[in-house]
């Protein structure tokens, strides 16, 4: 299905990869087939360096989309935008999870983390827009070394699993390549390529500004 075909029904988009991979670029791609779109941002400009990031992705994204700043009132953010929106585009996963480790330390609360993941799994699969979800792919790396580290590693891993429950499409960004991992009707609709790992024209076609199709599979995505 080429993200054209998005546009057509609501569906949930869940986009993983590691560090600098290509996952936001492509989510916005995607995003971009949609008229009215909602941008939720969960980061919080902490520092220079994150202040910089956050100035180069504003002026990355089209002026046209409406951007929600929701570091930890993600739940209220998805189920307000999609009210009046096509699509609402979260990015990300990775900086929420960590935003609300960060609360429970200093409040020194003992809410449990299911029920935080259970509230974003609900407010997706209720949105009234379709939804696209980036975040970061962990645990194939080393374990870390302490346990606020390892404890960070497993919300993370465990809310990416559950939105991927939920999720119609799941894909996997390589090298700036997206690998398909889940698609609900490849395997009715398209048994051929469920067996391969890319299907080249399903992922890698995008409108361009007359509304044509083309191939970008040579692009690096950013």
């Amino acid at each position: 299905m080429s993200p054209e075909a998005e546009t057509r029904k609501k569906s949930v988009i869940l986009v993983l990869g590691g560090a600098q991979s290509g996952k936001s670029y492509y989510a916005q791609q995607v995003a971009s087939q949609f008229e009215r779109v909602a941008f939720i941002a969960t980061a919080r400009d902490t520092d220079t360096e994150m202040r910089k990031k956050i100035a180069r992705h504003r002026r990355e994204r089209p002026s046209a989309w409406r951007t929600i700043e929701a570091p930890l009132e993600l739940t209220k953010a998805i189920r307000s935008s999609s009210q009046e929106s096509d699509v609402v585009l979260v990015d990300c996963l990775t900086v929420y999870v960590d935003n609300v480790m960060s609360r429970r330390r200093k409040s020194k609360s003992k809410s449990d983390s299911k029920e935080c993941i259970s509230a974003v799994c609900d407010a997706i699969r209720t949105a009234d827009a379709s939804v696209i979800v980036v975040s970061n792919e962990v645990g194939s790396g080393v374990v870390p070394p302490y346990r606020s580290g390892r404890a960070y590693r497993d919300f993370l891993g465990q809310m990416n699993q559950k939105v991927a429950q939920i999720a119609d499409k799941v894909i996997l960004m390589v090298a700036g390549v997206p690998m398909m991992v889940k698609e609900s009707d490849a395997s009715q609709q398209k048994p051929d390529e469920s067996r391969i790992g890319v299907a080249k024209d399903e992922l890698m076609p995008f409108a361009n500004g007359s509304g044509k199709r083309h191939l970008r599979s040579r692009e690096t995505f950013k």
